[in-house]
This record gives C-alpha cells, sequence and structure tokens, in this order.
C-alpha cells in the first residue's frame, strides 16, 4: 500500500487550501480511534458511501478497471470499491494524511488490507505519480470545496492519466444562473453554497471551459439523487 508520511512539507497548494475549507486539518491519534475521520467527511458515512459504489456499478463500472478516488478522504466510498474490484485495482488521493490513515483503519477493520489499496497524499493532483491510467476516476465532495483554478489544476491532471474510453464522474453544487452572485440553498439538505466561499457553487458553463482547456468532454448528468443536493458531472477525453 503506498503511503505518506504526515510530515512531509506542505506544499503550496495545501497552504491555500488552509484559507479555503477544513479538509487540511490533521486528526489525532486518539481522533482517529474515536472515528472523528467519518464526521470530518461530512457524516452519511453508510448512505454516501453506498451511492457512491451503487452509482458507478450502474454505469459500468467492472472489476477488472482500475478506479482513481479523487479525494477519498477516509474511504467511505473507497471500502466498497476496495470490496468489489480486483485486488489492486482501487487507487485514492487526499490533500489529508490523518484522513488516509482513518481509511487504513478502516480498511483494517473491515478486513481489507490484503486488497493493496494504493493511497497516496497530495495537493497538487499529480495523478501521474501512480504511474497508472484509469477507467473511471470520482470526485465526490471534492469540486464543492475548492476554487475554479484549484479544479482547473484537477481536470489537467485527470486528462494525463485517463484511459481511452475512461470517464471522470465529479459532483459540485449547480447554478442555474452563470451571473449567481448570492448564496444559493440547494434541496435536498439545505446546504448553502457560495460563489467565493466554501462550499462553492458553480454555472455548469464553467465547467465547460475547464473541461474544454483540458481537452476533456463535458457531459451534466444532473440530479444523482445525493442528499445534500450535489449533482454529477462526467468528463471524457475529447
Amino acid at each position: 500500500m503506498k503511503q505518506q508520511s504526515a510530515d512531509e512539507p506542505i506544499s503550496a497548494s495545501a497552504e491555500t487550501m488552509r484559507g479555503t475549507n477544513i479538509y487540511w486539518r490533521q486528526l489525532s491519534a486518539d481522533e482517529l480511534a474515536s472515528g472523528a475521520h467519518r464526521d470530518l467527511i461530512g457524516g452519511l458515512w453508510d448512505d454516501v458511501g453506498r451511492m457512491q459504489f451503487e452509482f458507478l456499478r450502474e454505469r459500468g463500472l467492472q472489476p477488472q478497471h482500475r478506479l482513481l478516488d479523487l479525494g477519498c478522504g477516509a474511504l467511505r466510498g473507497g471500502l466498497h470499491f476496495v470490496r468489489y474490484l480486483d485486488v489492486g485495482n482501487y487507487y485514492g488521493i487526499d490533500i489529508n494524511a490523518s484522513l488516509l490513515e482513518g481509511g487504513r483503519i478502516e480498511l483494517e477493520r473491515d478486513g481489507l488490507a490484503h486488497r493493496n489499496a494504493h493511497l497516496l497524499c497530495d495537493a497538487e493532483f499529480a495523478l501521474t505519480r501512480f504511474g497508472q491510467r484509469f477507467d473511471r476516476l470520482l470526485a465526490v465532495s471534492v469540486f464543492t470545496h475548492l476554487h475554479l483554478d484549484q479544479i482547473q489544476r484537477c481536470l489537467v491532471g485527470v486528462a494525463q492519466v485517463l484511459a481511452d474510453g475512461g470517464v471522470f464522474y465529479a459532483t459540485y453544487f449547480p447554478a442555474a444562473d452563470a451571473a449567481a452572485i448570492d448564496p444559493i440553498t440547494h434541496s435536498p439538505g439545505d446546504v448553502v453554497s457560495h460563489l467565493d466561499r466554501d462550499p462553492f457553487h458553480q454555472h455548469a458553463s464553467a465547467y465547460r471551459y475547464l473541461a474544454d482547456c483540458a481537452g476533456l468532454h463535458l457531459e451534466v448528468i444532473g440530479d444523482w439523487r445525493h442528499p445534500r443536493g450535489q449533482h454529477m458531472l462526467a468528463f471524457r477525453k475529447a
């Protein structure tokens, strides 16, 4: 299992993230033992974890596929994928080393440590570090916490590792108007999103522009019954 120490230097992107959202905060060993990693990633552990898995299964995920889980956190969805995919075919990347440690605890607890999940701590979306191309990539509740320049970095990284015929699925909070500058309350869940602070909303046209810049084609899937009103996007090679 690939690992990275929490003691490694914090990158410029990670420093930027400190002012964007809470997901850089490192949990202590006591917090991890108490399961605080499940709360830090937003709770809904069973529901959102399973719906990620079921969504990709419905969209053609096969055990032989390589899956890259961006912002995998403590493996809320990852546990389902590790159990389903062929050994060694799950890859996860996250900015927070302590959340990844929480994921390793969950793997041990569920008897899945032997299935060779590859976990990497990285804040730059340097996805080529895995040395693989991926059939499916997934980012649930990631773009909702990032500025557009960080999302652009992500999409460029995705284009570098997306296999022929592969798809990258990502959730976002939608804005009905490209000029929406006021807060938006999303249903279900009543989460209030913002143009310029976490959690963020964007109009699909912003993603279409960023996809074009990265050499990707965007499909707006829309509502996929997320309990906090996030919608789904799909990116493929253009």
